[in-house]
Protein backbone atom coordinates (compact mmCIF):
# COMPACT_ATOMS: atom_id res chain seq x y z
CA UNK A 1 0.00 0.00 0.00
CA UNK A 2 2.87 2.47 1.02
CA UNK A 3 4.46 2.42 -2.33
CA UNK A 4 1.01 2.70 -4.14
CA UNK A 5 0.18 5.47 -2.18
CA UNK A 6 3.70 7.28 -2.71
CA UNK A 7 3.80 6.66 -6.82
CA UNK A 8 0.22 8.39 -6.49
CA UNK A 9 1.45 11.23 -4.69
CA UNK A 10 4.83 11.89 -7.19
CA UNK A 11 2.09 12.00 -10.04
CA UNK A 12 -0.34 14.21 -8.58
CA UNK A 13 2.67 16.20 -6.43
CA UNK A 14 4.59 16.28 -10.35
CA UNK A 15 1.68 17.39 -11.95
CA UNK A 16 -0.20 19.61 -9.51
CA UNK A 17 2.47 21.06 -7.27
CA UNK A 18 2.54 20.62 -3.28
CA UNK A 19 0.57 23.14 -2.46
CA UNK A 20 -2.53 22.31 -4.49
CA UNK A 21 -2.33 18.63 -4.07
CA UNK A 22 -4.59 17.51 -0.90
CA UNK A 23 -5.23 14.64 0.93
CA UNK A 24 -8.56 14.57 -0.33
CA UNK A 25 -6.87 14.02 -4.21
CA UNK A 26 -4.36 11.47 -2.19
CA UNK A 27 -7.02 9.57 -1.44
CA UNK A 28 -8.91 9.76 -4.61
CA UNK A 29 -6.26 8.52 -6.89
CA UNK A 30 -5.37 5.72 -4.70
CA UNK A 31 -8.58 4.51 -3.61
CA UNK A 32 -7.80 4.54 0.38
CA UNK A 33 -9.26 6.69 2.99
CA UNK A 34 -7.39 9.27 4.47
CA UNK A 35 -7.04 7.25 7.79
CA UNK A 36 -5.34 4.76 5.74
CA UNK A 37 -2.96 7.24 4.04
CA UNK A 38 -1.52 8.93 7.23
CA UNK A 39 -1.02 5.29 8.66
CA UNK A 40 1.53 4.44 5.49
CA UNK A 41 3.34 8.11 5.02
CA UNK A 42 2.09 10.23 7.83
CA UNK A 43 1.86 13.97 6.97
CA UNK A 44 1.63 15.15 3.64
CA UNK A 45 5.62 16.57 4.36
CA UNK A 46 6.73 13.22 4.90
CA UNK A 47 5.03 11.90 2.20
CA UNK A 48 6.74 14.34 0.12
CA UNK A 49 9.51 14.32 1.69
CA UNK A 50 9.27 9.97 0.88
CA UNK A 51 8.47 10.80 -3.06
CA UNK A 52 11.61 13.15 -3.13
CA UNK A 53 14.05 10.87 -2.01
CA UNK A 54 12.72 7.99 -4.03
CA UNK A 55 12.84 10.20 -7.00
CA UNK A 56 16.58 11.42 -6.13
CA UNK A 57 17.27 7.31 -6.20
CA UNK A 58 15.95 6.86 -9.78
CA UNK A 59 17.31 10.18 -11.62
CA UNK A 60 20.35 9.66 -9.65
CA UNK A 61 20.92 6.34 -11.42
CA UNK A 62 20.09 7.79 -14.87
CA UNK A 63 23.27 10.12 -14.41
CA UNK A 64 25.65 6.96 -13.73
CA UNK A 65 27.47 7.78 -17.24
CA UNK A 66 30.72 8.77 -18.40
CA UNK A 67 30.74 11.70 -20.50
CA UNK A 68 29.02 15.21 -20.65
CA UNK A 69 27.53 14.14 -24.13
CA UNK A 70 25.56 10.99 -22.41
CA UNK A 71 24.73 13.52 -19.20
CA UNK A 72 22.30 15.47 -21.49
CA UNK A 73 21.41 12.12 -23.14
CA UNK A 74 20.32 10.79 -20.02
CA UNK A 75 18.27 14.20 -19.10
CA UNK A 76 16.55 13.95 -22.50
CA UNK A 77 15.41 10.40 -21.70
CA UNK A 78 14.20 11.84 -18.38
CA UNK A 79 11.99 14.13 -20.43
CA UNK A 80 10.77 11.18 -23.17
CA UNK A 81 10.06 9.40 -20.45
CA UNK A 82 9.25 10.83 -16.96
CA UNK A 83 7.59 14.26 -18.75
CA UNK A 84 8.50 17.67 -18.91
CA UNK A 85 7.01 19.51 -15.68
CA UNK A 86 10.51 21.25 -14.95
CA UNK A 87 12.49 19.88 -11.31
CA UNK A 88 9.85 18.89 -8.63
CA UNK A 89 12.97 19.64 -6.11
CA UNK A 90 12.59 22.72 -7.42
CA UNK A 91 9.60 23.33 -7.56
CA UNK A 92 8.73 21.94 -4.13
CA UNK A 93 11.21 23.79 -2.65
CA UNK A 94 9.88 27.08 -4.82
CA UNK A 95 6.42 26.41 -3.10
CA UNK A 96 7.45 25.61 -0.10
CA UNK A 97 9.87 28.88 0.44
CA UNK A 98 12.66 26.66 1.73
CA UNK A 99 11.02 27.02 5.07
CA UNK A 100 10.50 22.94 5.56
CA UNK A 101 13.10 21.45 7.33
CA UNK A 102 12.21 17.94 5.63
CA UNK A 103 11.93 18.90 2.42
CA UNK A 104 14.32 21.41 2.10
CA UNK A 105 17.25 18.58 3.35
CA UNK A 106 16.00 16.49 0.69
CA UNK A 107 16.22 19.05 -1.90
CA UNK A 108 19.16 20.43 -0.93
CA UNK A 109 20.64 17.29 -0.60
CA UNK A 110 19.64 16.07 -4.21
CA UNK A 111 21.00 19.27 -5.72
CA UNK A 112 24.42 18.79 -4.32
CA UNK A 113 24.73 15.34 -5.50
CA UNK A 114 23.53 16.37 -9.00
CA UNK A 115 26.09 18.86 -9.07
CA UNK A 116 28.91 16.87 -7.20
CA UNK A 117 28.05 13.94 -10.27
CA UNK A 118 28.46 16.20 -12.96
CA UNK A 119 31.84 17.64 -11.48
CA UNK A 120 32.74 13.60 -11.81
CA UNK A 121 31.56 13.48 -14.97
CA UNK A 122 33.37 16.70 -16.69
CA UNK A 123 36.51 15.46 -14.76
CA UNK A 124 36.23 12.06 -16.41
CA UNK A 125 35.28 13.74 -20.05
CA UNK A 126 38.29 16.19 -19.71
CA UNK A 127 40.13 14.24 -17.98
CA UNK A 128 42.39 15.37 -14.78
CA UNK A 129 40.49 16.49 -12.10
CA UNK A 130 37.74 18.44 -13.94
CA UNK A 131 37.58 22.42 -13.91
CA UNK A 132 35.19 24.27 -11.52
CA UNK A 133 34.54 26.87 -14.33
CA UNK A 134 32.74 24.30 -17.02
CA UNK A 135 31.35 22.54 -14.11
CA UNK A 136 28.94 25.31 -12.91
CA UNK A 137 28.46 26.07 -16.89
CA UNK A 138 27.48 21.97 -17.18
CA UNK A 139 25.26 22.66 -13.78
CA UNK A 140 23.15 25.91 -15.26
CA UNK A 141 22.96 24.31 -19.18
CA UNK A 142 21.50 21.21 -17.20
CA UNK A 143 19.23 22.91 -14.98
CA UNK A 144 17.89 25.25 -17.72
CA UNK A 145 17.06 22.94 -20.16
CA UNK A 146 15.24 20.79 -17.36
CA UNK A 147 13.37 24.40 -17.03
CA UNK A 148 13.12 25.22 -20.43
CA UNK A 149 11.98 21.47 -21.23
CA UNK A 150 8.75 22.42 -19.48
CA UNK A 151 7.55 24.75 -22.71
CA UNK A 152 10.27 23.55 -25.26
CA UNK A 153 10.32 19.85 -24.83
CA UNK A 154 13.06 17.49 -25.23
CA UNK A 155 14.43 20.45 -28.03
CA UNK A 156 15.48 22.69 -25.29
CA UNK A 157 18.09 19.78 -23.76
CA UNK A 158 19.65 18.91 -27.34
CA UNK A 159 20.16 22.85 -27.46
CA UNK A 160 21.57 22.56 -24.31
CA UNK A 161 23.99 19.39 -25.31
CA UNK A 162 25.05 20.95 -28.51
CA UNK A 163 26.34 24.19 -26.09
CA UNK A 164 27.81 21.50 -23.50
CA UNK A 165 29.40 19.58 -25.80
CA UNK A 166 30.81 23.44 -27.48
CA UNK A 167 32.36 23.77 -23.75
CA UNK A 168 33.63 20.10 -23.36
CA UNK A 169 35.56 20.37 -26.62
CA UNK A 170 37.53 23.56 -25.72
CA UNK A 171 38.67 21.79 -22.71
CA UNK A 172 40.24 18.65 -24.25
CA UNK A 173 43.87 18.21 -24.28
Amino acid sequence: MRSKLVAAAERLFDRHGFTATGMDRLTEATGASSRTVYKHVGSKTALMATVLTKRDRRFMRRLDVRSVDALFAALEDWVRVEGARGCLFLKTYGETGGDTPEIAQVVLTHKDAVRARIADIVALDIGGSGDPDLTEQIVILFEGATAAAVYRGAEAVAAARAAAGILVSRMRP
